[in-house]
């Protein structure tokens, strides 16, 4: 089955994706037990069937069991995610995505942080020549 656009996610699914990320890999009662306000364990089944057919999470058997883990890393599946969001809201602009988070209230970022970003414009500006 294809795999899903990055923000077609409910709520759940990415709280469950979430705790598959965190712990690496977990069965469907370890994601259970991470869960705020749990449902049941086999509505918990049901999600990660569905991740699995949305091709953002895979399983393997152990035993009686699934054992479910991410089809990507964490950094791949950010990136992807990332670009969507830059193509749907930033019209593919990463200057204005950039501007945007930078100009948000909630952005407090220390020296290291800003030393890095410069690093990556310098980096990007050589690149263009």
């Amino acid at each position: 089955m294809p795999k899903q656009p990055p923000l077609n996610l409910s709520r759940r699914e990415r709280q469950i994706i979430e705790v598959i990320y965190r712990l690496g890999k977990a069965t469907a009662a370890e994601v259970t037990a991470e869960l705020p306000d749990a449902p049941t364990l086999t509505t918990v089944r049901g999600l990660l069937r569905i991740l699995t057919n949305k091709g953002h999470i895979r399983h393997e058997y152990d035993g009686p069991r699934y054992v479910y883990a991410p089809a990507v890393s964490r950094g791949a599946a950010g990136s992807s995610m990332l670009t969507h969001v830059v193509s749907t809201f930033f019209n593919g602009s990463p200057a204005n995505a950039m501007a945007a988070l930078l100009g948000s209230s909630g952005s407090k970022l220390n020296h290291a942080e800003l030393d890095r970003l410069a690093e990556l414009v310098d980096h990007a500006k050589k690149g263009v020549r």
